[in-house]
């Protein structure tokens, strides 16, 4: 069977409910491997609320899809308060990036509990201003930004990341709307550690199967190179 869009590929899979510090539960899902213990645990920060961004946003749903059977990930996902999805509504309303640092510590302590391996954020847009204005406090081996803005973070909030020993790995679209390789070099020159990885021919929505692949590759280089390369058939 080739993979593509559509394809679930088997794993075990949990609905959740994470509970905020403000009083709020959020709906999200745990997909973990079914035939060994996870290698690390990709924390999913969805694109923005307001412009449709969910847990089902595509390469979110498609990481949930494919990567606890190909790379021995579990994967955490969840809509941000506020937010609708065929999985239901987190209760509480958008905001603006702020209140959504409970959701992440929500998210986080489910990590702790269930004694999830190897935490990595993984955000996308408006998931990666979250991820790196709120992300820093937690224990974690990194984060993954994914088409990164950069709108509702200040340099010093990037720069705070320096020296953390969490590692920063920014996978930036050639034809990005609103953050190119050439100026993700200039912004993230106040922490040097960042890891940037310039993806030929993607843009911001990664629209595709092929820049799918290319990005969901990149996600399993950072958090379990191992498992490359990822193949392009299932057998079962």
């Amino acid at each position: 069977m080739e993979i593509r869009s559509g394809v679930e590929l088997p794993a075990h899979r949990e609905d959740i409910v994470l509970h905020t510090s403000d009083g709020l539960d959020l709906v999200g899902e745990l997909a973990v491997p079914l035939s060994a213990p996870p290698a690390a645990t990709l924390v999913c920060l969805h694109p923005l609320p307001t412009g449709g961004g969910f847990m089902d946003s595509h390469v979110i749903r498609k990481a949930a899809a494919r990567l606890p059977a190909l790379a021995d990930l579990a994967v955490l996902r969840f809509n941000f308060r506020g937010v609708t999805s065929p999985r239901g509504r987190s209760q509480g309303a958008f905001g603006e990036g702020i209140s959504e640092r409970h959701d992440l510590e929500a998210a986080m302590a489910f990590v702790s509990e269930r004694e999830l391996p190897g935490p990595w954020l993984l955000g996308w847009s408006f998931g990666t201003e979250v991820a790196l204005a709120h992300g820093l406090a937690y224990s974690l081996v990194g984060a993954i930004l994914l088409s990164p803005p950069l709108k509702r973070v200040s340099a010093n909030q990037i720069a705070a990341w320096s020296g953390s020993g969490k590692r920063v790995v920014a996978i930036i679209p050639e034809f990005d709307d609103y953050l190119r390789p050439d100026e993700a070099r200039e912004r993230f020159a106040v922490l040097p550690e960042t890891e940037i990885v310039p993806i030929a021919g993607g843009k911001h929505l990664w629209v595709g199967e092929e820049q799918t692949r290319k990005v969901l590759t990149e996600i399993v280089r950072a958090a379990n190179p191992s498992a490359l390369p990822l193949p392009t058939e299932w057998v079962e």
